[in-house]
């Protein structure tokens, strides 16, 4: 894409690059889930692709509404992200499962963390765009997130007793 000339050229792009994030996400926390030991964060993980895709599809769906290309536009952002959590949660991870639990769970926060961001950012650029439906349905996203984060966070602390 070209420099955005409006803000709604920025709305839209920033909602592309998080279809974009959120699919290769998805990928992700699949491949990550395999490696996982805990049940209870296998369970979380296997509902986050759910709740990833979910997002996915609002965002979709303000796109087309929005008028723009319905089409993902590669995020480099989570690329990197994406990079460091299989490495760190899979190819060079622990041999003993309740570090690698450890590991997973703070490589899928770090992905999280950068769908907060930007799904944050699209709902305040609907709103100035006075897209308030819009700044609804993404800030209902945000807040799913946040949850699955809290949950990340309570099992983390579990999952760090056990391996301590």
């Amino acid at each position: 894409m070209s420099a955005p000339n409006s803000l709604k050229e920025v709305y839209l792009d920033e909602m592309q690059d998080l279809w974009s994030a959120n699919d290769q996400m998805v990928r992700a926390v699949q491949q990550l889930n395999g490696q996982v030991s805990d049940a209870k964060l296998k369970q979380m993980l296997e509902k986050s692709v759910g709740g990833i895709q979910k997002h996915t599809d609002v965002l979709r769906s303000l796109i087309q509404a929005n008028g723009g290309e319905t089409k993902p536009e590669h995020c480099k952002g989570m690329e990197g992200l994406v990079a460091e959590a299989l490495k760190h949660g899979g190819k060079e991870a622990s041999s003993d499962g309740k570090l690698r639990d450890v590991a997973i769970i703070a490589q899928y926060q770090r992905m999280s963390h950068y769908g907060l961001a930007g799904f944050g950012s699209a709902a305040a650029y609907a709103k100035a765009l006075g897209r308030t439906d819009d700044a609804a349905k993404l800030k209902q996203a945000v807040d799913e997130i946040y949850k699955g984060d809290e949950l990340a966070s309570q099992l983390a602390e579990t999952v760090e007793k056990a391996a301590a």
